[in-house]
């Protein structure tokens, strides 16, 4: 039995400077898949406000504090974390949705959403550790990264790859991004335990990934 390709995403913390090019751009090029697939939705940017299939986590800790000298000390620290739908081995939003429409490709291994199956539910979403299942509340179904499979049809990377001006992401099987980066160091915080769903996601760390911090940028994510 011929063993599954399994496509996955590879981050390198320490390259990311959190510009958002790769959210800017996945925003872009999925609206512009909607308006392709759905003759209702008027010609410009689709009503997906709030809608985001990729985002850049800002993650940050550290206190200051003065001497008796009047000098300061610090220990601030901040990095960041562009991150999409990991496409897991063990998805939890497939396992949550009750009519099938969430899927895991067997050709690629990408989860991807059948929108004619879609009831709107949020269940993948409530499900989902990562917050990658995102509600269109137009056309009332979920709406999630699905790995630019048609840009990959035609051997180009993820709009998201391509946008990166640090080169912090990269995207392959995973057997080729082990073969490039190893294993990586593991999941680095603000990201659950990897062991819910087996993410298909290989990071290197920021030097800060193993402090004590706090999501900064709430209102973004």
């Amino acid at each position: 039995m011929t063993e599954q390709t399994q496509y996955g995403f590879y981050l390198d913390t320490t390259k990311c400077t959190g510009c958002k090019a790769c959210h800017v751009s996945c925003k872009d090029r999925q609206g512009e898949v909607i308006r392709k697939g759905n003759d209702s939705v008027e010609q410009g940017v689709p009503q997906i406000e709030g809608v985001n299939w990729r985002r850049v986590y800002e993650y940050g800790g550290g206190t200051w504090s003065t001497n008796g000298d009047g000098s300061f000390e610090q220990s601030v620290f901040t990095y960041y974390a562009s991150i999409g739908c990991n496409h897991c081995n063990e998805p939890v939003c497939v396992k949550a949705c009750p009519t099938g429409a969430m899927h895991k490709r067997r050709e690629d291994g990408l989860v991807h959403v059948a929108t004619d199956l879609c009831i709107g539910c949020s269940s993948c979403a409530k499900a989902c550790p990562y917050d990658a299942p995102q509600l269109d509340t137009q056309r009332k179904v979920m709406t999630k990264c699905d790995g630019c499979f048609d840009r990959l049809a035609e051997g180009k990377l993820p709009i998201c790859v391509g946008s990166c001006p640090l080169r912090a992401l990269d995207f392959d099987t995973m057997d080729n991004l082990r073969e490039k980066y190893g294993n990586g160091d593991g999941h680095i915080a603000p990201l659950p335990s990897e062991s819910i769903t087996s993410p298909n996601l290989i990071i290197k760390a920021n030097k800060h990934g193993g402090r004590q911090g706090e999501i900064l940028n709430y209102a973004e994510v």
